[in-house]
Protein backbone atom coordinates (compact mmCIF):
# COMPACT_ATOMS: atom_id res chain seq x y z
CA UNK A 1 0.00 0.00 0.00
CA UNK A 2 1.54 3.16 -1.18
CA UNK A 3 2.39 5.98 1.54
CA UNK A 4 2.72 9.57 0.66
CA UNK A 5 4.13 12.68 2.70
CA UNK A 6 2.05 15.74 2.27
CA UNK A 7 3.27 19.28 2.58
CA UNK A 8 0.45 21.54 3.67
CA UNK A 9 -0.57 25.12 4.49
CA UNK A 10 -3.73 26.57 5.62
CA UNK A 11 -5.32 29.23 7.48
CA UNK A 12 -6.92 27.83 10.80
CA UNK A 13 -9.57 30.59 11.22
CA UNK A 14 -12.61 28.42 10.25
CA UNK A 15 -11.88 25.37 11.62
CA UNK A 16 -11.73 23.80 14.98
CA UNK A 17 -8.30 23.02 14.73
CA UNK A 18 -6.43 20.02 12.74
CA UNK A 19 -7.87 16.94 14.15
CA UNK A 20 -11.33 15.90 13.39
CA UNK A 21 -14.21 16.43 15.94
CA UNK A 22 -17.90 16.56 16.96
CA UNK A 23 -18.44 20.46 17.26
CA UNK A 24 -17.25 21.41 13.59
CA UNK A 25 -15.11 20.96 10.26
CA UNK A 26 -11.38 20.49 11.01
CA UNK A 27 -8.44 20.37 8.72
CA UNK A 28 -8.21 17.09 8.79
CA UNK A 29 -11.35 16.50 7.55
CA UNK A 30 -11.48 18.79 4.82
CA UNK A 31 -8.00 16.55 3.59
CA UNK A 32 -9.82 13.30 4.42
CA UNK A 33 -12.65 14.25 2.01
CA UNK A 34 -10.62 15.55 -0.85
CA UNK A 35 -8.68 12.49 -1.23
CA UNK A 36 -12.30 10.67 -1.13
CA UNK A 37 -13.21 12.51 -4.32
CA UNK A 38 -10.67 12.13 -6.77
CA UNK A 39 -9.30 8.20 -5.39
CA UNK A 40 -12.54 6.92 -3.78
CA UNK A 41 -10.63 6.05 -0.76
CA UNK A 42 -12.65 6.91 2.45
CA UNK A 43 -8.21 7.31 4.72
CA UNK A 44 -7.33 8.95 7.68
CA UNK A 45 -4.61 12.40 7.21
CA UNK A 46 -2.30 11.58 9.74
CA UNK A 47 -1.23 14.48 11.07
CA UNK A 48 2.56 16.11 12.85
CA UNK A 49 0.86 17.94 14.95
CA UNK A 50 -2.53 18.78 16.09
CA UNK A 51 -2.52 22.39 15.82
CA UNK A 52 -5.63 24.40 17.76
CA UNK A 53 -8.46 25.79 16.26
CA UNK A 54 -7.57 29.24 14.63
CA UNK A 55 -4.01 28.10 14.52
CA UNK A 56 -2.36 28.53 11.15
CA UNK A 57 0.24 26.38 9.13
CA UNK A 58 2.76 27.39 6.21
CA UNK A 59 4.33 23.82 6.82
CA UNK A 60 2.38 21.16 8.55
CA UNK A 61 3.33 17.57 7.50
CA UNK A 62 1.06 14.24 7.07
CA UNK A 63 1.08 10.92 5.38
CA UNK A 64 -1.95 9.17 3.90
CA UNK A 65 -1.82 5.30 2.67
CA UNK A 66 -3.72 5.28 -0.64
CA UNK A 67 -4.54 1.26 -2.25
CA UNK A 68 -2.38 2.14 -5.57
CA UNK A 69 0.34 3.95 -6.89
CA UNK A 70 -0.44 7.55 -7.75
CA UNK A 71 1.57 10.12 -9.23
CA UNK A 72 2.99 12.86 -6.54
CA UNK A 73 1.74 15.84 -8.48
CA UNK A 74 -1.71 13.79 -9.87
CA UNK A 75 -2.14 13.81 -5.57
CA UNK A 76 -1.34 17.21 -4.93
CA UNK A 77 -3.09 18.97 -8.10
CA UNK A 78 -6.61 16.59 -7.53
CA UNK A 79 -6.52 17.31 -3.61
CA UNK A 80 -6.14 21.18 -4.35
CA UNK A 81 -9.11 20.94 -7.00
CA UNK A 82 -11.45 19.10 -3.70
CA UNK A 83 -10.42 21.53 -1.80
CA UNK A 84 -11.52 24.68 -3.05
CA UNK A 85 -12.59 27.34 -2.08
CA UNK A 86 -11.44 26.07 1.94
CA UNK A 87 -8.11 27.92 2.80
CA UNK A 88 -6.00 24.62 2.62
CA UNK A 89 -3.56 24.01 0.04
CA UNK A 90 -1.17 20.94 -0.12
CA UNK A 91 2.22 22.16 -1.57
CA UNK A 92 3.76 18.98 -2.38
CA UNK A 93 2.88 15.13 -2.35
CA UNK A 94 5.98 12.94 -2.19
CA UNK A 95 6.27 8.77 -1.57
CA UNK A 96 7.75 7.64 1.25
CA UNK A 97 8.73 4.58 2.99
CA UNK A 98 6.04 2.30 4.15
CA UNK A 99 7.76 3.12 8.10
CA UNK A 100 7.84 6.92 7.59
CA UNK A 101 5.14 8.17 9.84
CA UNK A 102 4.45 12.13 9.71
CA UNK A 103 4.07 12.41 13.81
CA UNK A 104 6.59 9.81 15.15
CA UNK A 105 9.72 10.25 12.89
CA UNK A 106 9.29 14.02 13.26
CA UNK A 107 13.02 14.74 14.95
CA UNK A 108 12.12 18.67 15.18
CA UNK A 109 9.06 21.48 14.69
CA UNK A 110 9.41 24.79 14.38
CA UNK A 111 6.22 27.13 15.36
CA UNK A 112 6.22 31.08 14.99
CA UNK A 113 4.29 33.85 16.40
CA UNK A 114 3.33 37.00 14.76
CA UNK A 115 2.56 40.05 17.37
CA UNK A 116 1.53 43.36 15.26
CA UNK A 117 2.91 46.10 17.44
CA UNK A 118 1.32 49.37 16.38
CA UNK A 119 -1.53 51.60 17.59
CA UNK A 120 -3.87 51.01 14.60
CA UNK A 121 -5.56 47.44 14.13
CA UNK A 122 -4.80 45.03 11.38
CA UNK A 123 -6.79 45.57 8.34
CA UNK A 124 -5.32 42.93 6.02
CA UNK A 125 -3.68 40.81 8.67
CA UNK A 126 -6.83 40.07 10.99
CA UNK A 127 -6.87 36.55 12.12
CA UNK A 128 -3.32 36.15 11.09
CA UNK A 129 -1.31 37.87 14.16
CA UNK A 130 -2.33 38.96 17.71
CA UNK A 131 -2.74 43.06 17.88
CA UNK A 132 -0.81 44.51 20.54
CA UNK A 133 -0.87 48.49 21.15
CA UNK A 134 1.51 49.33 23.78
CA UNK A 135 4.85 49.06 22.52
CA UNK A 136 6.83 46.15 22.97
CA UNK A 137 10.85 45.70 23.57
CA UNK A 138 11.54 42.96 21.62
CA UNK A 139 15.04 42.90 23.38
CA UNK A 140 13.69 42.38 26.21
CA UNK A 141 11.60 39.94 25.24
CA UNK A 142 14.33 37.48 23.57
CA UNK A 143 16.67 38.00 26.57
CA UNK A 144 14.04 36.34 28.68
CA UNK A 145 13.19 34.19 26.27
CA UNK A 146 16.51 32.58 27.31
CA UNK A 147 15.63 31.50 30.78
CA UNK A 148 13.43 28.50 29.56
CA UNK A 149 15.32 27.55 27.11
CA UNK A 150 16.99 24.14 27.30
CA UNK A 151 15.17 20.75 29.52
CA UNK A 152 12.98 22.13 31.79
CA UNK A 153 9.67 20.74 33.45
CA UNK A 154 7.15 23.05 31.39
CA UNK A 155 4.18 22.57 33.71
CA UNK A 156 3.55 26.41 33.93
CA UNK A 157 3.45 26.64 29.89
CA UNK A 158 1.30 23.81 29.81
CA UNK A 159 -2.34 23.64 29.57
CA UNK A 160 -4.42 22.08 32.05
CA UNK A 161 -6.47 20.17 29.46
CA UNK A 162 -3.12 18.66 28.47
CA UNK A 163 -2.81 14.81 28.05
CA UNK A 164 1.39 14.39 27.51
CA UNK A 165 2.26 12.03 29.98
CA UNK A 166 5.02 14.10 31.06
CA UNK A 167 5.82 17.98 31.36
CA UNK A 168 9.36 17.64 30.81
CA UNK A 169 10.34 18.82 27.42
CA UNK A 170 13.86 20.25 25.95
CA UNK A 171 13.10 23.65 24.25
CA UNK A 172 15.86 23.80 21.91
CA UNK A 173 15.36 27.87 20.73
CA UNK A 174 13.22 30.28 21.63
CA UNK A 175 13.87 33.44 19.90
CA UNK A 176 12.04 37.12 20.09
CA UNK A 177 12.87 39.71 16.99
CA UNK A 178 11.36 42.75 16.15
CA UNK A 179 10.71 43.37 11.89
CA UNK A 180 9.26 47.02 11.74
CA UNK A 181 5.77 46.70 13.56
CA UNK A 182 5.98 42.92 13.99
CA UNK A 183 7.25 41.00 16.64
CA UNK A 184 8.34 37.50 15.55
CA UNK A 185 8.45 34.79 18.30
CA UNK A 186 9.97 31.68 17.20
CA UNK A 187 10.47 28.43 18.82
CA UNK A 188 11.99 24.92 18.18
CA UNK A 189 11.84 21.51 19.95
CA UNK A 190 10.97 17.98 19.06
CA UNK A 191 7.77 18.62 20.47
CA UNK A 192 5.46 20.77 22.53
CA UNK A 193 2.90 20.50 25.13
CA UNK A 194 -0.66 21.62 24.60
CA UNK A 195 -0.58 25.64 24.47
CA UNK A 196 3.03 25.49 25.47
CA UNK A 197 3.97 28.17 22.99
CA UNK A 198 1.04 30.58 23.27
CA UNK A 199 1.47 30.09 26.86
CA UNK A 200 5.11 31.09 26.10
CA UNK A 201 4.57 34.57 23.95
CA UNK A 202 1.63 35.11 26.47
CA UNK A 203 4.55 35.73 29.37
CA UNK A 204 6.98 37.19 27.30
CA UNK A 205 4.23 39.66 26.09
CA UNK A 206 4.69 40.97 29.93
CA UNK A 207 7.81 41.25 29.62
CA UNK A 208 8.24 43.42 26.36
CA UNK A 209 5.42 45.70 27.91
CA UNK A 210 7.40 46.04 31.37
CA UNK A 211 5.42 44.17 33.68
CA UNK A 212 7.53 41.49 34.51
CA UNK A 213 11.47 42.30 34.88
CA UNK A 214 14.31 40.32 34.53
CA UNK A 215 14.31 36.71 35.95
CA UNK A 216 10.70 36.99 35.70
CA UNK A 217 10.02 33.84 33.15
CA UNK A 218 12.89 31.75 34.64
CA UNK A 219 10.80 32.22 38.26
CA UNK A 220 7.64 31.67 36.54
CA UNK A 221 9.61 28.37 34.90
CA UNK A 222 11.04 27.34 38.25
CA UNK A 223 7.07 27.92 39.76
CA UNK A 224 5.52 24.69 37.67
CA UNK A 225 2.79 26.15 38.38
CA UNK A 226 -0.36 26.93 35.85
CA UNK A 227 -0.67 30.22 37.63
CA UNK A 228 2.29 31.43 37.45
CA UNK A 229 1.62 31.78 33.77
CA UNK A 230 0.66 35.01 32.02
CA UNK A 231 -2.15 35.17 29.96
CA UNK A 232 -2.21 32.78 27.43
CA UNK A 233 -1.62 34.44 23.76
CA UNK A 234 -4.77 33.71 21.42
CA UNK A 235 -4.11 31.41 18.52
CA UNK A 236 -4.92 33.92 15.81
CA UNK A 237 -0.95 34.48 15.62
CA UNK A 238 0.56 31.11 16.03
CA UNK A 239 2.40 29.36 12.70
CA UNK A 240 3.20 25.54 12.42
CA UNK A 241 6.19 26.49 10.15
CA UNK A 242 8.13 23.81 9.58
CA UNK A 243 8.39 19.79 10.58
CA UNK A 244 12.11 18.25 10.18
CA UNK A 245 12.92 14.46 9.65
Amino acid sequence: MPRYRLTIEYDGTPFVGWQRQANGRSVQQALEEAVFRFSGEEIRVNGAGRTDAGVHATGQVAHIDLSRAWPEDTIRDAANAHLRPEPVAVLKAEAVADDFDARFSATMRAYRYLILNRRAHPALERHRVWHVARPLDADAMDEAAQEIVGLHDFTTFRSTECQAKSPVKTLERLTVRREVDTVVVEAVARSFLHNQVRSMVGSLKLVGEGKWGPGAMGRALRARDRKACGPVAPPDGLYLERVDY
